[in-house]
């Protein structure tokens, strides 16, 4: 049997459904901070940011605030269940060297981590008797999966700045990964004239002008430069709808699109990108008129090689494993990327246990032996937060 805290912490959390849509973090937010409540010499905070929903943050605090705090953010909620499962989805299943169930990797297992690395940090401070240099915190965010307002509450209150190292604990595949490319979301209405299919120059085909389109961009998208660290830029037409019967000239379509954007494509140039297809799309389809509205907007974030985080985190995971972990771009956008874009803060990244192949996946699963790397590298990592003995 694994003596760890952090793979026993796991399996608790992974008993604890925290859907989003769904159950929400409010079962998982209470059991965390009645485990924090029995660290000593901790300050603990709520913030209701929804309805039922609270961030959470643990803080033990340095003794120099000319340091920047350590900061570990990590969602408490996961993506639904949905279908194609094989094993139970919450009773933490543990077969060969793999724990499964929903959040297992995507993140239940790296909270499980810095739940530990932060008692961990506790627990030296009682030994030794000094207090950390370096502040130390833990924020347990809500609504990652959703529109991230978890993290952007955490940001309005104050409680990570500028100047703070913010870690996460996502599933990176062995990987710091510190840059991501922008998400930008758009909603397009392309609105037309009805008649009847037997005479369909009578009418404004909205669904053919939304093809014509849908054409434009993807093809503006991807003629765009490939960056070196992000890669291409990329966009998905996620969802579509339009037209109430098949012999009727439709007179409304609308589609949401997905963009991930890497340098030179940015907010601006994807604006002059979908200014420029309406203006083709309404010249090509006579009739049809076209509005749109961005319902997310996130930057692109780039690496900063001269991170002092960055240059810690690497050391301290070569001295765990031996080696130097890759530096790499993180595929999707997390909490971290949300402070780095807004604060312009260059000390956010990314390490945790699990793969991000097996997130919201059904079976998701995370190995054992990914925790107990993690575990290990985070409470060395909050080591050097200790002055000196």
């Amino acid at each position: 049997m694994t003596n760890s805290l952090a793979v026993n912490l796991t399996k608790e959390l992974l008993k604890i459904e925290s859907t989003d849509p769904g159950a929400y973090e409010t079962e998982i937010e209470e059991w965390i901070r009645h485990w924090l409540t029995q660290i000593p010499g901790i300050i603990i905070k709520e913030e209701e940011v929804l309805p039922g929903r609270k961030n959470l943050m643990a803080e033990l605090q340095g003794t120099d605030p000319a340091f920047p705090a350590l900061v570990f953010i990590c969602h408490m909620d996961t993506v639904v269940v949905g279908d194609g499962w094989t094993v139970p989805p919450f009773e933490a299943l543990e077969t060969e060297q793999l724990l499964y169930g929903r959040g297992a990797c995507d993140m239940k297992s790296g909270l499980a981590c810095c739940l530990s690395a932060f008692s961990h940090a506790a627990e030296e401070k009682k030994r030794t008797g000094k207090s950390p240099l370096h502040t130390l915190k833990l924020i347990c965010t809500i609504d990652e999966e959703d529109f991230m307002r978890g993290a952007e509450a955490a940001i309005r209150s104050g409680w990570v700045t500028k100047k703070d190292w913010i870690l996460d604990a996502e599933p990176t595949d062995s990987q710091i990964q510190i840059s991501h490319k922008g998400r930008l979301w758009y909603e397009i209405t392309v609105t037309g004239h009805t008649a009847h299919a037997s005479t369909p120059w009578k009418g404004a085909d909205a669904i053919a002008a939304m093809a014509e389109l849908i054409h434009e961009i993807r093809l503006a998208v991807q003629s765009a430069p490939i960056h070196p660290d992000l890669g291409p830029s990329t966009v998905t037409f996620g969802q579509i709808e339009g037209g109430y019967r098949p012999y009727v000239v439709p007179d409304s379509c609308k589609v949401w699109i997905d963009m991930r954007l890497a340098p030179a494509l940015d907010a601006d140039a994807v604006r002059s990108i979908i200014t420029k297809a309406e203006e083709r799309t309404v010249a090509a389809i006579p009739g049809v008129s076209i509005s749109h509205k961005v319902t997310g907007d996130r930057p692109y974030i780039l690496k900063n090689p001269d991170s002092p985080l960055l240059n810690l985190l690497r050391d301290t995971c070569r001295t765990v494993t031996g080696q130097f972990p890759p530096v790499t771009c993180f595929p999707g956008y997390t909490d971290t990327a949300v402070i780095a874009g807004k604060l312009l803060n260059p000390n956010c990244m990314s390490y945790g246990p699990g793969s991000l192949e097996n997130a919201h996946q059904p079976d998701e699963y995370v190995s054992i032996q990914d925790i107990l790397r993690c575990e290990k590298v985070y409470q060395m990592l909050t080591d050097n937060l200790f002055p000196p003995l």
